[in-house]
């Protein structure tokens, strides 16, 4: 069985390039009473598209969402997560401002969503799969959820990490330092 993570198609590409190496999650209507948690850690990200997203970025205006096949998922990488802190703080999360690419405003809707402020991060390591993981969509993969059980692949193999050891743990350093502070 393999597990999807559903996250926003510029963040998976974010995290698959290596400029970012944090996830930072409320959690969606479909996550029950308790809320958000990350329950899984090792999982596929399973881009999501929709327009806004752009918006809602530290990126240019013009900036495009990557094509997506006609009623198909295509999964180019993998998440392993190595630390998870719930963040409870304001000023810890403003923070993290250069290690992400969301926009102040989306970090603080999430933080404030419920009664209970606050929002979880995930350190992850991001390999590449050798091959992409390709399926067709299904109403399954669909709603506000963050977790999604996806078909069976074939001889899922990942091809390496997309940062080198050394950059990997100058990144955690860096994020460490910042939560700290």
């Amino acid at each position: 069985m393999s597990i999807g993570f559903k996250e926003w198609a510029l963040i998976c590409a974010e995290l698959g390039s290596g400029r970012q190496s944090i996830i930072l999650r409320k959690g969606g209507i479909a996550e029950g009473r308790e809320g958000f948690r990350f329950q899984h850690s090792d999982f596929l990200l399973m881009p999501t598209l929709f327009h806004e997203q752009v918006a809602k970025l530290k990126i240019p205006e013009a900036t495009g969402l990557p094509e997506a096949a006609s009623g198909l998922h295509t999964l180019s990488f993998q998440a392993s997560v190595e630390w998870t802190r719930d963040l409870v703080n304001w000023e810890q999360i403003k923070r993290l401002e250069e290690f992400h690419i969301w926009k102040e405003h989306v970090i603080r809707e999430r933080f404030e969503y419920d009664s209970k402020q606050g929002v979880s991060l995930a350190f992850v390591r991001i390999h590449r799969l050798a091959r992409p993981a390709i399926f067709p969509d299904a109403p399954k993969y669909g709603g506000c959820r963050s977790w999604v059980v996806l078909p069976d692949q074939e001889e899922m193999l990942v091809s390496g990490p997309v940062l080198d050891e050394e950059r990997h743990r100058a990144v955690e350093a860096a994020i460490l330092t910042a939560l700290e502070k």
